[in-house]
């Protein structure tokens, strides 16, 4: 009998203490400034769930759709080559591929069923070529404004609090990843009183990193910065190849290789490449080019300017007037070979490969 009221004496005064934990811990909680509080279905909320929902366009190579992107891996056919595509950077093998020739008429094959996964991170299987281009029909066009944010994203891990007015429960979840934080926002009735454990980073389009205190910052930061880069929304593979490129990393690449050599040339629609056959071109820190072939030899210049998309070479060789021109970068490629594809409209073009890697 003593073991018994022992026993229901010290669960009563454990349950207290829960108890008191419990409300102290919502006391607390509700005591969060009014402002930092996010309520369902806010402008905030709105904002934050369009930055964290699913970027369809980032495999538009291979599906041409910006509303869903192929789960992966998957398993594809490019112009006969077979090839596992197992992340993004496997996309610039598929590019790569495409690229290798203006002459020919690219063709993808995807291998079927594959599972597509939607701006709101659901996921479909989808069986054939016919269902996938009927399913991207419903995508909006090219370049065409969609509700996803991407010109920043956030950085995790970071904690949410809620907690339920009607069920007085109070949750805290780590959240790693944009499904969760997308799923979060989903989850949230006019019953919650929820809350972000601030401070919390986010990077910006030009790859900054900026630290958010507070929820009015956040919703200030979102939709400041919503609508301030391209999101690449179209399904040109070849337009934006040097986002990143700058006159430094061209040098880096031309001058740290010995003997390029002239892979693709083409002048008014006519290919020339063949002439240059054997030819060794030496680039050099001082703007100065060597040519060596069958025991001959010629100089030229060279000069880099601008950055990103918009980079001018310069090249002047008198003795080989087939490579000079004022080229645009188009890309700087180092998977296989190191590649230097320069563009002159959409006609001419000169590439210069290199075993070097």
């Amino acid at each position: 009998m003593k073991a018994t009221l022992r026993f229901t004496l010290v669960f009563l005064f454990s349950s207290m203490m829960v108890l008191t934990s419990c409300r102290k811990e919502e006391t607390e909680f509700i005591e969060t400034p009014p402002e930092d509080i996010l309520h369902a279905n806010s402008v905030v909320a709105d904002l934050i769930q369009r930055t964290a929902s699913n970027d369809g366009s980032n495999d538009n190579i291979l599906d041409f759709a910006n509303c869903f992107n192929i789960k992966l891996p998957i398993d594809v056919t490019v112009n006969s080559t077979t090839i596992e595509i197992n992340n993004e950077d496997d996309y610039y093998e598929v590019e790569s591929i495409f690229d290798d020739n203006d002459d020919d008429i690219d063709e993808l094959d995807i291998n079927f069923p594959i599972t597509i996964i939607n701006s709101d991170f659901t996921e479909i299987s989808i069986n054939s070529l016919s269902e996938l281009n009927a399913t991207a029909m419903n995508c909006n066009g090219e370049n065409v404004a969609d509700n996803d944010i991407e010109c920043l994203d956030f950085v995790y891990p970071f904690t949410v609090s809620k907690f339920n007015t009607l069920n007085e429960l109070i949750s805290t979840e780590i959240l790693t990843g944009d499904k969760e934080l997308y799923d979060f926002i989903d989850s949230l009735t006019p019953e919650d009183i929820t809350s972000i454990n601030f401070p919390i980073s986010v990077v910006l389009y030009d790859g900054s990193q900026l630290a958010i205190n507070s929820l009015t910052t956040l919703e200030s930061t979102i939709s400041n910065v919503q609508n301030s880069c391209d999101e690449d929304d179209d399904f040109d593979y070849n337009d934006d190849d040097c986002n990143h490129c700058t006159p430094e990393l061209l040098e880096e690449f031309l001058v740290g290789c010995e003997d390029w050599y002239v892979d693709r040339l083409k002048k008014d629609d006519v290919n020339y490449h063949d002439i240059y056959d054997g030819y060794d071109f030496n680039f050099f820190e001082n703007g100065t080019i060597t040519v060596y072939w069958n025991a001959t030899s010629a100089n030229g210049t060279w000069l880099t300017t601008g950055t990103g998309n918009n980079i001018s070479v310069l090249i002047n060789i008198p003795a080989l007037p087939l490579c000079n021109n004022n080229w645009s970068l188009q890309e700087i490629n180092n998977t296989s070979l190191s590649k230097i594809d320069l563009r002159l409209s959409n006609v001419d073009r000169l590439r210069y490969r290199n075993t070097c890697n």
